[in-house]
């Protein structure tokens, strides 16, 4: 018989922990409550308006745009501690919220916590070649940002509310700030 364990299933053998790194929404709703929450950096990645939403900020018609962890840079988020035997039922609720088009990948990366320590972390980047991906000018993403609105409320809505929750944190974004002036503009 073969092990059919994933690295992720793997990595979560023998730990008492398994982290998460969450940089947006995950990090003050989490769907979970974490054993433990630390400051962490993750390192060749960055948070980014860079996603089409077209089911929960957006419509097919008119899309919205949503953060993903784009290649490139570092990103100050949270690392979500998760007990090892919570870690199967955490891990497929995660999965339902965020991989609902495939948008989003899963990976295991390594971030530092606010103590030093390096630990690897359960993260969500976006796949660069899935069609939701999107890079663009500042004024594309404003106007986006600007018609986007879904069942779960508008783009707008939601960078605002991402800057909110993010500066209560302690972490600025100039880049963020400054798409929301020019959405707002």
């Amino acid at each position: 018989m073969t092990d059919r364990s994933t690295p992720l299933e793997t990595a979560a053998q023998g730990a008492e922990t398994v982290w998460v790194f969450a940089y947006g929404s995950l990090m003050w709703r989490p769907g979970f409550a974490p054993a433990a929450v630390r400051p962490a950096r993750l390192a060749g990645w960055h948070r980014a308006m860079c996603i089409l939403s077209t089911i929960y900020r957006g419509t097919p018609d008119r899309p919205g745009l949503v953060l993903g962890l784009d290649r490139g840079g570092s990103c100050l988020g949270r690392a979500l501690a998760v007990a090892t035997a919570d870690w199967p039922a955490v891990k497929a609720m995660l999965d339902e919220r965020e991989l609902v088009t495939g948008v989003y990948l899963p990976r295991l990366l390594p971030v530092t916590l606010d103590d030093g320590r390096r630990v690897p972390a359960y993260a969500y980047v976006v796949d660069r070649g899935h069609w939701q991906y999107w890079r663009g000018e500042a004024a594309e993403a404003a106007r986006l940002i600007g018609q986007g609105a879904g069942p779960a409320g508008t783009s707008r809505d939601y960078l605002a509310s991402t800057l909110e929750h993010m500066e209560a944190l302690g972490i600025r974004s100039s880049a963020l700030h400054r798409l929301l002036a020019l959405v707002d503009g």
